[in-house]
């Protein structure tokens, strides 16, 4: 896994070279939900900034800007009530990457992915942008396309493949059964897990045991894997495809919290991540 990152074109994507300016890496949006619900968005796209991102938006109800701007500096805000604003800050195609679910609310989650995937760019769903679609999961299915990673835990596995995650709980091969709901799904899945399976529609399979002396039982924490879709949808606004940023992303998520060690709170991720990179020689 460590070769992934320092040798090859993920180490040339995360370099910043002299000449270039921020948009030459992206620009990364992070749809939050309304207030008192915004800490998952705001870890994301903490993440998002810290893994790369030239630069990085939380787009959220216009009654979630003070808290949010109280809490934010680096990181931008655009007003997206419903799925018309939305559709609006994205005419702006400097937005190449979208991370939709951590703390957006069920009901915000129907109105806003399908505008997000229409949208076309590369897209990260996780939380609540997979958990709104369990009572209709053909429906999300449909709308996917293959700049989209979803990112389930098991129970959220769970929800959009039933049938699967019997089969998982039957012992069958993780990998087996996780290829088949990235077929099935037409999108790249991450079954998050001390054993973390990444597969592609086409069959791609990437397997990430953080487990025995690379275990990092500090990552059992709340708001772990909201900083993991922000850093997938960094790398995705840097270019990344979508089996590119999932793989490196579990991986640098894996050594930013052993780097850090045991006392690991969301909030310390992103920024364990520059000494990481330097380990790494980027």
């Amino acid at each position: 896994m460590g070769k992934l990152i320092s040798d090859g074109p993920l180490a040339a994507l995360l370099a910043k070279h002299e000449g270039q300016h921020k948009y030459d890496h992206g620009h990364a949006l992070i749809v939050a939900g309304g207030p008192g619900t915004g800490g998952a968005a705001r870890l994301a796209a903490r993440g998002a900034l810290r893994i790369g991102a030239g630069l990085v938006t939380v787009a959220c109800p216009e009654a979630a800007l003070v808290e949010n701007a109280a809490q934010l500096t680096a990181i931008m805000l655009a007003v997206a009530e419903g799925a018309a604003d939305l559709a609006a800050v994205l005419d702006d195609r400097r937005f190449n990457a979208l991370g939709l679910g951590p703390g957006l609310g069920l009901a915000r989650a129907r109105d806003l992915v399908p505008v997000a995937l229409a949208a076309g760019r590369g897209c990260v769903l996780d939380a609540d942008a997979i958990s709104a679609w369990a009572d209709a999961p053909d429906r999300l299915f449909a709308a996917l396309h293959g700049n989209v990673v979803l990112t389930p835990h098991g129970g959220e596995f769970a929800q959009l493949f039933p049938d699967l995650a019997q089969r998982l709980a039957e012992d069958t091969a993780r990998a087996d059964v996780v290829r088949a709901a990235a077929a099935r799904a037409g999108a790249v899945v991450l079954l998050k897990g001390a054993q973390t399976v990444i597969a592609a529609p086409d069959g791609q399979v990437v397997v990430h045991r953080a487990m025995g002396a690379q275990a990092v039982p500090w990552l059992a924490t709340a708001g772990a894997g909201d900083v993991l879709t922000g850093f997938i949808a960094g790398l995705m606004a840097r270019g990344a495809g979508p089996l590119q940023a999932a793989e490196a992303a579990s991986v640098l998520h894996a050594r930013a919290a052993r780097k850090f060690g045991p006392g690991l709170i969301a909030e310390d991720l992103p920024e364990a991540l520059p000494a990481v990179f330097r380990d790494l020689g980027l």
